[in-house]
């Protein structure tokens, strides 16, 4: 077909993710992009309305323009947001300009009343797949930065999936980074009391971003922290609490860079205590978080060379 390597896996990608369920589900197909303002204003609409009408076979997918711009040439987008939606492969109605949840929802309606759409068949495996479709999103979000609308979207998956502990995991995760940390210590409390979700790993990881922004400090100590870390690098424990609170307050790579410099210095440590450290904190923010993966790599190379 005249196509590149590239072009051919951003092929097989939408073939995938976008053309395989909307043989028999609706897809509304939202192209955005990370720095686009109105994109971000539009997706907790988008968000919103296709989980309400789930049940009924709607299905949203998100498409960044930056990392798929052969597939945003073939739609010939020239602005977004931009938001289709998706019948048996084929774009059925164009949902750019339905900015209100009311005329979502409308258009929605007179969609599905003129398409077979299905609704019914396997109820438990479409539930999982909306779930496992809403915790990436929000995962995604979370990566962004977006930390509150990161949380407001696992809230919802937790009311639609009560037994979900990526969702209550991702929740806390959220909570943490929107410096709620005392509604997160609410939710895990919560989630420790389903044994069904108590020792689950991901609830386990997301304690420990609690636990980590549990050492919170004022301006004053954290720079107080910094130069007594500074002054003596030979003392490690001074260095370990200094990253500790700088993680604390959000100054991640300020975190990360110390404990990468304790893992180059002495590796063998306490017992590797700084690279466990860094582990605790990938595990916090998420191991798909690209400062997560960036930061991975070097503490990689450090340990392998």
């Amino acid at each position: 077909m005249g196509l590149s390597i590239d072009e051919q896996k951003a092929v097989e990608r939408f073939k995938k993710d976008v053309v395989e369920p909307s043989m028999t589900k609706l897809v509304i197909l939202d192209f955005y992009a990370d720095w686009c303002g109105p994109c971000k204003a539009l997706a907790p609409l988008l968000e919103k309305v296709s989980a309400d009408y789930a049940d009924k076979g709607v299905v949203l997918v998100k498409v960044d323009v930056d990392k798929e711009q052969f597939i945003a040439a073939q739609f010939q987008v020239q602005s977004i947001p931009t938001v289709y939606a998706m019948f048996q492969g084929q774009p059925v109605a164009d949902l750019t300009n339905a900015r209100s949840e009311s005329q979502l929802k409308q258009t929605l309606d007179q969609i599905l009343a003129q398409l077979p759409v299905q609704a019914g068949g396997d109820e438990a495996a479409q539930a999982a797949q909306q779930i496992d479709q809403f915790v990436a999103m929000g995962e995604q979000v979370l990566a962004e930065g977006d930390a509150p609308r990161a949380a407001g979207i696992f809230a919802q998956v937790t009311e639609m999936a009560p037994d979900s502990a990526a969702a209550h995991a991702g929740l806390i995760r959220a909570l943490v980074q929107a410096d709620q940390v005392e509604e997160a210590r609410k939710v895990l409390e919560a989630v420790r009391a389903n044994p069904a979700l108590a020792a689950d790993p991901l609830v386990e990881n997301a304690a420990a971003a609690l636990e980590l922004a549990g050492n919170k400090v004022d301006d004053g100590e954290l720079v107080a922290l910094r130069d007594k870390a500074a002054a003596d690098p030979a003392h490690m424990d001074a260095r370990m609490a200094y990253a500790e609170a700088a993680f604390a307050a959000g100054q991640r790579d300020a975190a990360a860079g110390e404990l990468l410099a304790m893992v180059e210095a002495d590796r063998e440590w306490n017992e590797g205590a700084a690279r466990a450290k860094l582990i605790d904190i990938f595990n916090a923010v998420g191991l798909e978080d690209p400062w997560v993966v960036d930061t991975r790599r070097k503490l990689s190379r450090l340990l392998f060379g």
